[in-house]
């Protein structure tokens, strides 16, 4: 029998009285894409930085290739063969390709020669795998998916014949996605083995041979691909059943609640990330902005909670709204309330407890006031019954922010801002970094509250989030609007195009 490219046996891993491994075991046989999935918090993450050398195991020991190995640090894993390409790339952004490819890896203390031989060997296996870039470009001036191509080929000219990839389409197109699909099955066909992390269950069921499911610490269960589904695997992750699509009848839309004229907005550098775009928003719809990352989505949402200046015209209600900054405050009042991108830097105050993070925002309202004072006793109350409501977990209002997981931490913020029953409701990543469960439930609230009237301004990079929600799509791309879809009537492909830069007719 042939080994397994590598094996865990009893891994187990503490970090004070939070045991994060619990006796994994797993083997990955050589020359297949093996996926790896769990909820947050699961362990995925601390397994795989056991075996790339940035964690020791308390106990348990690693096999590569029928081999027990020692892997003190990530030297002794690149020099086992292994390489990670992690969710955020770790390349030096004015370096070139070819001198982020070798940096580290130099032959000598002489550079010339080492950048010749790395040109000749980064030419090489660009045509063996097909991940063609130029040699000589800056990272700053490339895309993420081209990024994406050079951090592999730093991996492959290294040796690596075990690639371990941690989310790796998070930051990229469908048609990047798809090619990095590609490039992974090559990558298999030439014998590379492959751990792919990742939370997208259609990625799982299209990319890999087999898939391994952890939950809280422990791993529940290896299943081939091709004999299971997303529901087993969506129950195996959570320990029940979950629905995976969302359940909502058509909308029944009425009057504009938000109305967007020739809107410009410039971030921090004074770049302008939002180029005189129009959109508008009805009661009883979920509009869904869909696009790559960085390209005007985070400043449309800023500008429109409060957070951020900017020119144009914008009437909420048929009422114009001051576009001025730092006026939060005044646009929650007037019926707007915002689930933003990055909850714990911008929703959350983490060392805080849970009762007063419900309170941020509209500490001012008059049933938490008493007199000139706060009345904490009816805060507490009020936290109570959102922790109720919205099944957060631990349901104890006196812990900090940070002592929750992901997901709760976000059913946090989304209490406290579908709770105060807004004419229009801003979210943005709604589910980012969000378990399974959470995410089914969190989709049910926006939801529910389009079904009460009210108008949703969704903005996601997950695809398959913005087709189960919205009930219009806008394509965001450079700062300007490619165009508006009915989920109905476009697939993937076309938004994907859209969210190129490929307008009209062609996308």
């Amino acid at each position: 029998m042939t080994d397994p490219a590598i094996e865990l046996k009893g891994i187990s891993k503490s970090f004070g009285p939070v045991q994060a491994n619990k006796d994994i075991s797993i083997r990955v046989m050589p020359g297949t894409i093996h996926g790896i999935i769990g909820e947050n918090g699961a362990g995925k993450s601390t397994l795989m930085s056991i075996l790339y050398g940035f964690y020791k195991a308390d106990s348990g020991e690693i096999w590569i290739d029928g081999s027990e190995t020692q892997i003190p640090d990530s030297q002794a894993a690149i020099a086992a063969g292994i390489g990670m390409v992690f969710q955020h790339f770790k390349l030096v952004e004015n370096f070139t390709v070819l001198e982020n490819v070798i940096l580290g890896a130099e032959d000598s203390g002489l550079l010339k020669p080492s950048l010749t031989r790395a040109r000749k060997a980064l030419l090489d296996l660009a045509q063996e795998y097909g991940l063609n870039v130029d040699p000589d470009a800056r990272i700053d001036e490339i895309g993420v998916g081209m990024q994406q191509r050079v951090e592999i080929l730093k991996a492959l000219y290294r040796e690596a014949q075990i690639l371990i990839l941690d989310e790796p389409t998070g930051v990229l197109t469908p048609a990047e996605a798809d090619q990095l699909f590609r490039i992974l099955h090559r990558l298999r066909e030439e014998g590379k083995t492959i751990i792919l992390i990742t939370h997208k269950l259609r990625e799982i069921m299209e990319a890999t041979d087999q898939v391994s499911v952890m939950r809280r610490g422990e791993m529940v269960a290896t299943r081939t691909t091709s004999q299971t589904n997303p529901e087993e695997l969506a129950e195996l992750m959570v320990g029940r059943k979950v629905l995976l699509r969302v359940d909502k009848v058509p909308a029944q839309p009425g009057a504009k609640i938000l109305e967007i004229k020739g809107l410009r907005v410039r971030d921090d550098k004074g770049v302008e990330r939002v180029k005189g775009i129009d959109l508008n928003v009805r009661a009883g719809e979920i509009l869904g902005i869909a696009g790559v990352a960085g390209n005007g989505q985070s400043e449309l949402m800023e500008v429109l909670g409060g957070m951020r200046a900017g020119s144009g015209e914008v009437l909420l209600n048929g009422q114009p709204l001051e576009l001025i900054g730092a006026n939060g405050r005044a646009i929650r009042d007037k019926g707007i309330a915002h689930v933003p991108e990055d909850r714990q830097r911008e929703g959350l105050i983490m060392d805080f407890h849970a009762w007063e993070n419900v309170a941020f925002g509209y500490h001012h309202d008059e049933k938490y006031s008493r007199g000139l004072l706060m009345d904490n006793a009816a805060l507490r109350a009020d936290t109570e019954a959102k922790i109720e409501k919205f099944g957060i977990r631990p349901p104890n209002g006196w812990l900090s922010a940070k002592n929750f997981s992901g997901g709760n931490q976000q059913k946090i913020v989304v209490a406290r801002e579908i709770e105060r029953n807004p004419d229009l409701l801003l979210v943005g990543q709604p589910t980012r970094g969000v378990d399974i469960g959470a995410i089914e439930f969190i989709h049910k609230q926006i939801v529910a509250l389009r079904d009460a009237g009210k108008a949703v301004l969704l903005v996601s990079v997950e695809l398959e989030e913005i087709f189960s929600l919205s009930d219009r799509i806008a394509v965001m791309f450079d700062g300007h609007i490619m165009g508006e879809r009915l989920p109905d009537r476009t697939d993937e492909k076309e938004l994907g195009l859209l969210m190129a830069g490929v307008a009209g007719e062609a996308a």
